[in-house]
């Protein structure tokens, strides 16, 4: 019989997790925090910086402490559904076809430079995302539990790649930063590697929590209290973002109740049971950023979804 799990049982191993992927990552705390949220809220992340920052390194390290299943797939302009899904295969054994499970059938999906791949296999995932199953051969076949997909991209690379449709970007929950380390955690990162460290090897990192810490942690969120005015405020701010002169294409109300979600699970693994504006205000930025659409004028004159948000988040009134 599976021991249950307290509700402080899971935050303690959740931030003893932070700590244990800190071990192979180094100076991305935030970038690691965000991950955990959005395995509390089953959410999807993003994951945007140049190459070499150990984007890929952070979700293996994820996986190995969490001691879930993990599956890396290199998307390139030659993939096909099928090879990320699965597809029907012939057995001459038994003279049928059988479905082969694709790479989808995980609990962590690390889905490299997904803007390499052209959209009919972007698209793809999007019943993967969403409804946590794949449809095919006429029959629908759940994801494991739980599941989320951590795509990359790079944001300096243009040539030879297509950008994610705004409807695509809407089913992230986050999307997260990743720049070049500190001089202070560059040098921590040589000093490693001089020492013998191998990003490859990750065996020195040990599970510390689970699935079960994941599910209690999960529960503790959903029921988290959420003043009025605190819900008040983030409608306020979603809406906002809407009326920017800047701004095409605002906010959604699915941005509003993922800034929610990432507000609570924020609140939860901080200690608390109740939701702060500041907490809106911590989150606003990687759970909005994605879901802004700039006018090209205003991109011209290098206005960014950060600098559009900043503002915002000034000129609405916090509730006291």
């Amino acid at each position: 019989m599976t021991a249950v799990v307290t509700t402080e049982e899971a935050r303690t191993a959740l931030v003893a997790l932070r700590a244990e992927i800190g071990k192979a990552v180094v100076g991305n705390d935030a970038a690691v925090t965000s991950l955990i949220l959005a395995l509390l809220c089953k959410g999807h992340v993003l994951l945007e910086g140049v190459p070499g920052v150990a984007k890929t390194l952070l979700v293996r390290a994820l996986a190995r402490a969490l001691d879930l299943s993990t599956t890396r797939v290199q998307f390139t302009p030659d993939l096909m559904p099928g090879d990320l899904t699965g597809s029907l295969v012939y057995d001459s054994h038994n003279a049928a076809f059988s479905f082969r499970e694709g790479p989808v059938f995980t609990n962590l999906l690390l889905a490299d430079e997904i803007n390499r791949t052209p959209p009919k296999t972007q698209s793809a995932l999007l019943e993967a995302m969403e409804e946590r199953q794949v449809s095919a051969d006429g029959r629908t076949r759940p994801l494991p539990s739980p599941f989320i997909v951590v795509a990359t991209q790079n944001p300096v690379e243009y040539e030879g790649t297509y950008p994610l449709p705004e409807a695509q970007l809407d089913r992230f929950l986050l999307k997260v930063t990743m720049p070049v380390p500190a001089r202070e955690h560059e040098i921590d990162v040589l000093t490693r590697h001089a020492s013998g460290f191998d990003p490859r090897d990750l065996s020195a990192l040990q599970p510390v929590a689970s699935a079960a810490h994941l599910n209690a942690g999960s529960a503790a969120v959903r029921a988290l209290t959420v003043a009025p005015e605190v819900v008040a405020y983030i409608v306020d701010v979603c809406r906002a973002t809407r009326e920017s002169p800047a701004v095409r294409l605002g906010v959604s109300p699915r941005g509003a109740t993922a800034l929610l979600a990432a507000s609570r699970a924020w609140a939860w693994l901080s200690g608390r049971d109740y939701v702060t504006p500041d907490d809106v205000k911590a989150l606003a930025r990687p759970a909005l950023r994605h879901r802004l659409e700039l006018r090209p004028e205003a991109e011209l004159e290098g206005v960014t979804a950060d600098g559009v948000l900043d503002g915002v988040l000034g000129a609405v009134q916090v509730p006291r």
